[in-house]
């Protein structure tokens, strides 16, 4: 449900009286910069320079780097998961599961080894959270991926709840190969496209580098303070 904008009007009528000026209505012209440096970096990188650049950067954020197709893609997962310490483990309600042959594996494989997976239900609330807390290993899927600071993109809706990305021991984010671009530059214009073309981007977005780490005014180092202890990307070649 969308919300209501009430008083809009008056209430930009008064920021603009009491910054002493009449308030400004009609579109201003988006300024054309000389310099832009923000598009420079990794501006000819191949899609396979794009990738070798997040396995680097993998290194240096503590996070565990793997790569594979759609069909190895349930071994890969199967291998990590079990190095993370199995289940109880928590996952979105995602059609895309389904199409990278992930359904058979979450509902009967693991189960049957023992490592339950628990699917998030918004229609139970804070059940949720409460299960997520409790997981091993919470797995989501990265829609857009910075390669210069090995950084996932989440987007979250009712299907596909952010505690996942947070309260597990464990996280492992499934990256499209399609969806690495250099950086922050290249990910909010495709979401400013998004917008413009119609559509929406979520209220709530989070942009996930690796593990928690925390470090204090000496600069030591304390890695899951504040979320996963570890963590893992699985590139999967969809190109």
């Amino acid at each position: 449900m969308e919300g209501t904008i009430q008083n809009r009007d008056k209430f930009l009528n008064k920021i603009a009286s009491r910054l002493g000026r009449q308030r400004i209505t009609t579109p201003i012209e988006q300024p054309k910069w000389k310099y832009q440096p923000q598009y420079e970096v990794l501006k000819n990188a191949t899609q396979d320079e794009l990738v070798e650049t997040l396995r680097e950067q993998c290194k240096t954020i503590h996070t565990n780097f793997y790569q594979t197709d759609q069909h190895g893609l349930a071994a890969m997962l199967t291998t990590v998961a079990a190095d993370y310490g199995g289940g109880p483990i928590i996952t979105w309600k995602d059609q895309r599961f389904a199409e990278w042959g992930l359904a058979d594996l979450f509902k009967k494989d693991w189960p049957s080894k023992s490592m339950n997976v628990y699917e998030w239900d918004y229609k139970k609330g804070e059940e949720n959270i409460r299960i997520a807390e409790k997981a091993n290993v919470g797995i989501t899927i990265s829609e857009i991926t910075l390669a210069e600071s090995g950084t996932v993109v989440i987007y979250s809706n009712e299907n596909r709840g952010r505690s996942i990305n947070f309260l597990p021991a464990s996280y492992i984010a499934l990256i499209p190969r399609s969806t690495i671009v250099p950086r922050m530059t290249q990910a909010a214009r495709k979401m400013r496209a998004i917008e413009q073309q119609g559509g929406k981007v979520p209220s709530c977005i989070n942009f996930i580098t690796g593990p928690s780490n925390s470090a204090d005014i000496e600069l030591n180092l304390v890695v899951g303070v504040h979320g996963p202890i570890k963590a893992a990307y699985i590139v999967i070649n969809d190109l």
